[in-house]
């Protein structure tokens, strides 16, 4: 074989070896609520299953229940900053808006929009003054003003031995009385606890 036969015999076995070791991307689809710990960090049931239980903690608890019987009315409620005392990156706008979304199902308290979506709200009042009809425009302050504020923070203790490791989540969340800053309401979930066991180095 000539050396420019053995050239290309030799581009043809390197395509060859390369094509083989690209595999394609495979998805598979699972269900939402299908648990799923890829490196055993905070993820997505961690928030559905703290959030849950700790509004479920809060729309019964005797507070709640006594605004009720004292106002004739639910307590209108807003969701103010969770955060993030952990060792590691989470997104906490996730785990606020999955606690609005508790609260507003839960039907104990009613609910406000939050300090972005306000002022969205706002800039189109404000544009209605000039470009809406009489009968169409909204007036400017007649917003319904929250009660309360749901206030909480994330912490994690870890234990290390070697490869293996143990993560534990604190999640706590207070429900404030925006007027008075007294706190109504205290909750604490700490069901979530994870033991990670990392692979050996490889040499």
């Amino acid at each position: 074989m000539n050396t420019k036969r053995r050239g290309i015999f030799a581009a043809v076995i390197f395509c060859a070896l390369v094509a083989s070791s690209c595999g394609t991307t495979k998805v598979r689809r699972v269900d939402a609520d299908k648990i799923i710990d890829m490196d055993g960090n905070w993820n997505d049931n961690d928030v559905r299953i703290v959030c849950a239980t700790l509004i479920a903690d809060c729309a019964s608890s005797p507070a709640v229940a006594q605004y009720r019987r004292k106002n004739g009315r639910n307590p209108v409620a807003i969701v103010g900053k969770i955060r993030n005392d952990s060792d590691e990156h989470i997104d906490t706008s996730i785990v606020e808006k999955r606690f609005q979304s508790a609260i507003i199902n839960s039907g104990t308290l009613d609910f406000v929009s939050d300090k972005n979506e306000r002022t969205e709200l706002r800039d189109e009042r404000l544009d209605q003054q000039t470009n809406s009809s009489a009968e169409t425009m909204k007036r400017l302050k007649n917003e319904t003003g929250a009660d309360v504020m749901l206030l909480g923070s994330i912490k994690t203790m870890v234990q290390k031995e070697g490869r293996k490791s143990v993560r534990a989540y604190f999640v706590y969340a207070e429900l404030h009385d925006i007027e008075t800053n007294r706190i109504l309401w205290s909750g604490e979930n700490s069901e979530i606890k994870k033991v990670i066991k990392r692979p050996a180095a490889k040499l």
